[in-house]
C-alpha cells in the first residue's frame, strides 16, 4: 500500500483482504479525524465539512468501516437481506459497494429482547451494507461528537467506560461538605423518541443520508412500518447521534444554578444523575432545566424511574449502589445485580446437567470473569467472597446430582483439586493446543484484586494531540495492572516497579 494517497483509486490497493496493512489504514484515517476535530475546536465548520467529505470518500476509511462491521459482535446477525460476509473476497467486494450515489438503505429487521422488568425492548437491525455505510460516516462524525460532548458524559465515547462515570460520582459525593441529594434521571424510550427533525437540523453530516436512515422503516411479521422519529438501537451510528443530542445537558443545568448549589452532572447513555445541595435545588432549578433541554430534542424523563434521593438512603446507578454509611461513602455492586449473577450461574448448572465439566467451567468462567471485572473497582471484596461461596454450593449440588450413588471421596477425586491453601477447586482436565494435558479451574472471583480506578480527565479526547501522551500513559498503566493480575509474583522489570506505578498514578 506504499505510494498511495488517501483518496487514491482503489485499483492501486492490494486485491486481497489479507494483504492490507491495517496499521497504515488506521493511521491515515486517524490523521484526517484529528484535522476534523481541530477544525471544530477552531469553529471552522466549513473546513470540517470539507474534511468529512474527503474522509467518507477515502478508500482507507471504507476498508476500516468494513473491517469494524465484519469484526463486531453482530457480524453474524444479518438484516432483512440475510447477507453475511464470511470470506475475504466478500469483504473486498463490500468495500467497492460503499458509494453515496444511488444508495438506498433497506428497511430494518425488527426483533425484541427481554428487559429486567419483564417488558420487551425493540431492536432494529440494519443490513451489513447499511451498517458499513453508517460506520463509514461515523468515522467522520465521531471527531465532532467527541469535541462537542460534555465533560462528564461517559457512555458511547472512546476511551471512556462505566468505571469513569462511577469514579466521578465518588468525587462528587465523597466529601462531608459534598451534595447530599441526587436526582436520578432516566430518559423514557430515548432511542425511539429522539426527534428526527432536531437531528437533521443539528447533526453535522450528510443530511440526505441521515434522513434516509431515519426514515428507512422496519419489517415486522412481513409488514413494513414507517419511521419518522428515533434512531435504531442496532444502528452503528445511533450511539454517536445520542451523544450529540445530549451534548449541552450539563451546561444547561449549570446555567440555572450557582456554585453553592453543589451541582454535578454525570451522564452515561440515556441515564444520568445530578447532585444538589438540597431537594429544592433539584426540584425547582435542575428538573425544569433538564425537562426543557430534553423537550427540544423530543425526549422526556420517565416518571417511574426519575426520582430524588438522599445519599444516606443510597441509589443505584449503572449496576452500582452508591450510599453513605454514617458519613462514609461506599460504592458496592447493586443487590439486584448480585442476584442476577447467581441466577445466571444456577441456570447454567441446570442447562448443563449432562454436559462435560470442561464445557460448564468455560461458560461459568466467561460469566464470572466479565462480572468481576465490571465491579473490581468498587467495594466488592465481601460480595465477591459471598457470591463465590454460593457458587461453590451450586457446584456441589451439580456434582452430587450427576453421581448420586458415589461417595464424597470419589466425587472429590473426579471434580476437585487442591492448590496451596485452596481446597475443592472445581476443575476439569483439558488438552492444550500442543496436545499436553492441563487443568481448567473454575474462575475465582474472591481472588480478584480490588483496585481504585483512575478517572479520565473530563476534557481529554483522543482527537486532541495535546492528550496523546496522556492516553499513552493510561494504556501503559492498564497493561501493567493486567500483567500483575495475571502474575501473582512480583515483576522485576524496572518499568513495572512500585515507584513507576506511583508516578503514573500521579501523572494521571
Amino acid at each position: 500500500m506504499t505510494g498511495v494517497n488517501l483518496t487514491g483509486a482503489s485499483s492501486t490497493f492490494p486485491l486481497t483482504w489479507d494483504a492490507i496493512s491495517w496499521r497504515r489504514v488506521v493511521a491515515e484515517v486517524k490523521r484526517l479525524q484529528m484535522r476534523i476535530a481541530k477544525a471544530i475546536r477552531e469553529k471552522r465548520y466549513g473546513k470540517a465539512k470539507a474534511l468529512q467529505w474527503l474522509l467518507t470518500r477515502s478508500y482507507y476509511a471504507k476498508l476500516l468501516a468494513i473491517k469494524r462491521v465484519a469484526q463486531s459482535t453482530g457480524a453474524k446477525t444479518p438484516g432483512i437481506d440475510g447477507v453475511i460476509w464470511r470470506t475475504p473476497r466478500q469483504k473486498m467486494r463490500a468495500v467497492s459497494l460503499l458509494k453515496r450515489r444511488g444508495y438506498h438503505p433497506h428497511p430494518l429487521r425488527r426483533i425484541y429482547i427481554p428487559k429486567k422488568n419483564g417488558d420487551r425492548r425493540p431492536l432494529s437491525i440494519p443490513t451489513l451494507h447499511d451498517r458499513a455505510m453508517q460506520a463509514l460516516y461515523l468515522l467522520a462524525l465521531e471527531p465532532v461528537t467527541e469535541t462537542l460532548a460534555d465533560r462528564n458524559a461517559y457512555g458511547f465515547r472512546p476511551k471512556r467506560c462505566v468505571a469513569d462515570a462511577i469514579e466521578q460520582c465518588f468525587k462528587a459525593l465523597v466529601q462531608k461538605t459534598s451534595a447530599s441529594w441526587i436526582l436520578e434521571g432516566d430518559i423514557r424510550s430515548c432511542f425511539d423518541t429522539l426527534s428526527g427533525e432536531w437531528l437533521r437540523n443539528h447533526t453535522p453530516m450528510d443530511k440526505m443520508l441521515l434522513s434516509k436512515w431515519l426514515t428507512a422503516g422496519y419489517i415486522e411479521h412481513g409488514m413494513r412500518y414507517p419511521t419518522f422519529n428515533g434512531v435504531p438501537q442496532g444502528g452503528t451510528i445511533s450511539p454517536a447521534l445520542l451523544v450529540l443530542a445530549l451534548s449541552g445537558l450539563e451546561e444547561a443545568i449549570k446555567r440555572v444554578t450557582t456554585r453553592n448549589d453543589k451541582v454535578n452532572v454525570v451522564v452515561y447513555a440515556d441515564d444520568f444523575i445530578v447532585t444538589g445541595a438540597s431537594k429544592e435545588v433539584l426540584e425547582q432549578k435542575v428538573m425544569p432545566a433538564a425537562i426543557t433541554f430534553l423537550a427540544h430534542r423530543g425526549l422526556a424523563l420517565s416518571a417511574e424511574k426519575t426520582k430524588i434521593t438522599h445519599v444516606d438512603e443510597g441509589f443505584n446507578f449503572l449496576g452500582f449502589n452508591i450510599r453513605k454509611y454514617k458519613g462514609k461513602l461506599l460504592i458496592k455492586p447493586a443487590k439486584a445485580n448480585v442476584k442476577a449473577l447467581l441466577a445466571k450461574s444456577k441456570a447454567l448448572f441446570k442447562s448443563h446437567t449432562a454436559a462435560k465439566a470442561e464445557d460448564l467451567i468455560r461458560r461459568l468462567n466467561s460469566l464470572l470473569r466479565g462480572w468481576s471485572n465490571y465491579y473490581r473497582f468498587a467495594v466488592a471484596k465481601k460480595i465477591f467472597t459471598a457470591a463465590e461461596d454460593r457458587i461453590y454450593w451450586q457446584v456441589a449440588r451439580w456434582v452430587k446430582r450427576r453421581h448420586p450413588q458415589k461417595n464424597a471421596q470419589w466425587r472429590y477425586n473426579k471434580y476437585y483439586r487442591a492448590q496451596g491453601l485452596r481446597h475443592k477447586i472445581f476443575s476439569a482436565p483439558v488438552k492444550n493446543k500442543d496436545g499436553h494435558q492441563s487443568v481448567l479451574d473454575l474462575y475465582s472471583i474472591a481472588r480478584v484484586p480490588i483496585r481504585r480506578h483512575i478517572k479520565i480527565k473530563g476534557e481529554a479526547t483522543p482527537y486532541d494531540p495535546q492528550f496523546k501522551n496522556y492516553f499513552l500513559q493510561r494504556e501503559r498503566l492498564k497493561r501493567i495492572l493486567t500483567l500483575r493480575q495475571k502474575e501473582p509474583q512480583p515483576l522485576v522489570t524496572p518499568s513495572l516497579n512500585r515507584r513507576g506505578i506511583a508516578g503514573l498514578h500521579s501523572s494521571l
